[in-house]
């Protein structure tokens, strides 16, 4: 797929794209006319990238993460250094606490749907 294309399913920006490009966080082939083709792995990799972005991950570390995605991993830490693993560890707890929080509120709105389509009528569910 093109930059267009891959911008419209994803929604980023084409120069959102270029920019993963330039910080190699994607690389595109190139057709013979030299624009950029893109196979359909790279909407999950721009999601994931996107994903992390948001948790406030630098492009630099997401780097490193991103081979973790792939399959077969190839998995490449020349410079993880303490301070690095520290902020990866910060940001994943980080992570898991909005997780659980996100869950709770899942449920509770589940509990509310639920509970909404048994009291059809306010006399069902003691309303007065």
């Amino acid at each position: 797929m093109r930059i267009g294309e891959l911008s419209r399913r994803t929604g980023a920006s084409r120069r959102l794209l270029r920019y993963y490009e330039e910080q190699a966080l994607i690389v595109p082939d190139r057709g013979p006319n030299g624009y950029r083709e893109y196979d359909e792995r790279y909407v999950d990799r721009v999601n994931q990238i996107r994903g992390l972005l948001d948790a406030g991950l630098p492009t630099r570390i997401i780097k490193q993460i991103l081979p973790c995605l792939d399959k077969p991993r190839s998995i490449h830490f020349p410079d993880a250094t303490p301070q690095m693993l520290a902020l990866l560890a910060t940001e994943r707890d980080r992570l898991s606490e909005r997780i659980d929080v996100l869950v709770r509120n899942r449920d509770a709105m589940s509990e509310y749907l639920a509970e909404v389509a048994r009291c059809r009528a306010p006399e069902d569910c003691g309303a007065q």
